[in-house]
């Protein structure tokens, strides 16, 4: 047994290769390719795909491609290029020297095209967009032949050649090629295959002026790379008939062969790249690595590690059939890995001062604080404690109801790490009636948290000390929307009258403890009771402290699992 016979089957895909190969089919190679088109950033349905294509190369030994399907010069920009190798090498894959551009391939394509038309298989077509698109037919109704589909071999070769020359304005004529209008299969009715486009292109400049459309390029940059499973979603299974006319008509060496499997849909999420450029462009978000983007540089900036996400992608699988994945799945997974890798710290959103007035003056103490119960190798750290502290406005109230065990008036608490407290006083203003400052004792034989006498308290806050703090801001994100399928809209209804209000809470008066005072830039912590928070990539320094929540303590999909 060789060690690809072992390799596990862990979807239908895989089962497929793994057949391939017992098969000796394409001589054991396998070869795969994540192709990009770069007229936006990449999302977390993206993340599904590099994962799988990747993977099934990795599982397989064999070697996956990256290539950017850059055929659109009026979509496409050099950040976007830019942007998706930083995505991909952080997901923790690499290409290795195996980058191409479909625009490397534009003199091939054109020979493909001159090929075609000498074998009576493309010509050159005159109607407008408007009237190719009339001509098409309908599902119920087959299309009509073009008036210009019988043109001549040579009269083909020569408009098809003005054309690349320059010689006609962009939508006089197109090249289409001639398979039959009669097809139940829409995208075979005598499809485009160049369209005329007098515009620059990032990587060859002004050197075309017409340019091929996706369906032809992709499946020729397949086989001229030697791809043996090109693997797709599945609103390209309709188009799997052309992909293979084209390689076959083309009489081409390596037929890769094209597998669908279902796209991710997430609640609570857009995942059209036209609907995330028009929340861009509408100033709905900030960027596209705004945090509450699910483009895969938002979730990084939000505190995402690629560690959640290969195993968010490992766990919701690969399917044949569309469905939509909870959201909550996905920021299970990240728990789950910050809780095994983050530090703790104690910080106030919304500082409350409490000052201990028995506490003597002028004294500090050092606390010891761990910092990873789920990691004993994370140690401890010392946290200073003084006579004025900050504890959550939240954690305390005047008259609080009955099931209410945090602190009030007369109410004794513990203090993480440190004492019970005792509310003593409540110092308000005058004119307002706004709580200032709260008075406490402490009591010194409670160092610790624990009570030598036995007794218990209902309630343990964190705090920290008002001397001691940094001033930070924190950003509290929520989900961009309030519908759980944004994209399933009413007639008369948009998307973006879905968008959450409450997505950004931004606090700007925070306080966290001084062991943060070095965090980096993308350094992940938990607050304790608060959350998992990063620090944020662009805007956090040592002179200004910005924290991004990435997702809160509390765990819906372990409730859901519980449930079910």
């Amino acid at each position: 047994m060789t060690e690809q016979d072992k390799t596990p089957v862990s979807n239908f895909i895989a089962a497929i290769i793994a057949a391939d190969i017992k098969a000796n089919k394409n001589n054991g190679k396998v070869m795969t390719r994540f192709p990009p088109e770069p007229n936006g950033y990449l999302h977390i349905g993206h993340a599904k795909s590099i994962c799988l294509n990747f993977g099934l190369a990795k599982d397989f030994n064999g070697h996956c491609n990256l290539r950017f399907d850059d055929t659109n010069p009026t979509k496409e920009e050099q950040e976007y290029i830019d942007s998706i190798m930083e995505d991909v090498r952080w997901l923790g894959f690499d290409w290795q020297d195996r980058l191409y551009f479909a625009s490397g391939y534009f003199e091939k394509f054109y020979e493909f095209a001159l090929f075609l038309i000498r074998k009576g298989k493309a010509y050159v077509d005159s109607l407008s967009a408007d009237e190719i698109r009339e001509y098409r037919g309908t599902l119920t109704q087959a299309g009509k032949e073009s008036p210009h589909r019988h043109r001549g071999v040579e009269e083909n070769l020569d408009l098809f050649e003005r054309m690349k020359a320059g010689e006609f304005p962009d939508g006089t004529h197109v090249l289409r090629a001639k398979i039959d209008m009669a097809s139940g299969n829409l995208n075979m009715r005598d499809p485009v295959l160049y369209r005329i486009l007098h515009a620059g292109h990032h990587r060859t400049g002004n050197a075309w002026c017409i340019y091929p459309m996706y369906d032809f390029a992709h499946g020729q940059s397949d086989s001229i790379e030697g791809i043996t499973h090109s693997v797709c979603t599945l609103e390209f299974a309709d188009h799997r008939p052309l992909y293979d006319w084209f390689i076959e008509e083309l009489e081409l060496d390596c037929h890769p062969q094209q597998i669908e499997f279902a796209r991710l849909n997430l609640t609570y999420t857009i995942m059209s790249k036209r609907k995330l450029v028009r929340l861009v462009a509408g100033g709905y978000v900030k960027s596209w690595d705004d945090p509450r983007m699910p483009t895969i540089s938002g979730l990084r900036r939000r505190g995402y590690t690629p560690e959640s996400i290969r195993d968010f992608c490992d766990r919701i699988g690969v399917a044949k059939k569309d469905s939509t994945v909870d959201m909550a799945l996905l920021e299970h997974c990240l728990r789950e890995d910050l809780n095994k890798r983050a530090l703790r710290f104690m910080a106030v959103l919304k500082p409350l001062k409490v000052v201990l007035e028995n506490y003597p003056e002028g004294q500090v103490e050092e606390l010891q604080a761990i910092n990873n119960p789920e990691d004993p190798d994370a140690g401890s750290r010392k946290v200073p404690f003084s006579k004025e502290l900050y504890i959550e406005q939240d954690d305390f109230m005047e008259d609080p109801p009955k099931k209410f065990f945090r602190l009030g008036p007369g109410r004794e608490v513990r203090l993480r790490y440190g004492y019970f407290i005792t509310c003593t006083d409540v110092i308000k203003d005058d004119a307002t009636g706004e709580i200032l400052e709260l008075r406490c004792t402490y009591d010194p034989e409670t160092r610790g948290g624990n009570a030598p006498d036995g007794r218990k308290v209902k309630a343990t806050l964190h705090w920290v000390s008002a001397r001691h703090a940094l001033s930070a801001e924190v950003r509290l994100y929520s989900r961009l929307f309030t519908k759980e399928n944004p994209a399933d809209v009413e007639l008369g209804e948009d998307f973006a009258d879905h968008i959450n209000p409450e997505s950004l809470e931004v606090l700007r008066n925070c306080r966290v403890e001084p062991s943060l005072a070095d965090v980096e830039p993308e350094g992940i912590c938990q607050f304790e009771r608060l959350g998992y928070f990063c620090a944020d990539r662009h805007d956090c320094t040592q002179e200004k402290l910005v924290f991004n929540r990435s997702v809160t303590l509390r765990d819906q999909w372990a409730k859901i699992k519980k449930k079910t």
